[in-house]
């Protein structure tokens, strides 16, 4: 059939690639042209079969997935990529998605879901995990907030008196708190606003408009 859509299937675990194929296999819309077992082989695969869909694996030997998904975003850029996988923690998920993963899909998922996946990503819709897609709304959040916003009352307060050039034991005795608390939260402010000395801190909040009401 003609209007079948081309899948390969990459995963280094032979139950699970062979499980997901034999499903995908029952699908009439679906035409499985390939498999591998390895990053490198995969995208070998790929570029080989040019499908029209593929579902990736991330953890692998001899090539991970990302790599994977790199090599062939470069030289195939219309092939959509499904990353399946058990991992969702931060160090997998945004490096796969920046590599150009179309979806991001976890093994929990049921065989219906990811054939559904595969179906909608031939049309050119995405699915991400709702796990996923969490993490990425709250990457995206912290990414428009301001490092100062993430302060305290109080450590705005000391951010103030760092300004204005007060020594710790000068804002010890303006705000009425101890010497070694005055020192926390000027570890605290420096951490948050990444800044390396007091200095810096000093000039990052004249930049940014801080004392404008004081």
């Amino acid at each position: 059939m003609s209007n079948q859509i081309r899948v390969v299937v990459v995963d280094d675990h032979d139950v699970v690639r062979k499980g997901v194929i034999a499903y995908l296999m029952t699908e009439e819309e679906l035409d499985i042209v390939g498999e591998a077992s390895s990053g490198h082989q995969g995208a070998k695969l790929v570029l080989e079969e040019k499908p029209d869909v593929v579902l990736m694996d991330l953890i692998m030997e001899n090539g991970n997935g990302i790599e994977a998904t790199e090599q062939i975003m470069k030289e195939l850029p219309t092939c959509k990529i499904i990353i399946l996988t058990s991992y969702y923690d931060d160090e997998k998920v945004f490096p796969a998605l920046e590599a150009g993963a179309f979806s991001y899909m976890l093994k929990t998922s049921s065989a219906d879901q990811i054939a559904d996946a595969i179906k909608k990503a031939a049309k050119g819709e995405t699915y991400i995990e709702p796990k996923v897609a969490n993490k990425m709304m709250t990457r995206f959040r912290s990414q428009e907030r301001k490092p100062h916003e993430e302060l305290t009352g109080r450590e705005l307060e000391v951010l103030m008196c760092i300004g204005d050039g007060l020594t710790n034991q000068e804002i010890s005795d303006k705000l009425y708190i101890g010497i070694k608390t005055v020192k926390t939260h000027v570890s605290n402010i420096l951490s948050k606003l990444a800044v390396q000395d007091r200095t810096q801190a000093a000039v990052y909040a004249h930049k940014n408009g801080l004392f404008k009401k004081g």
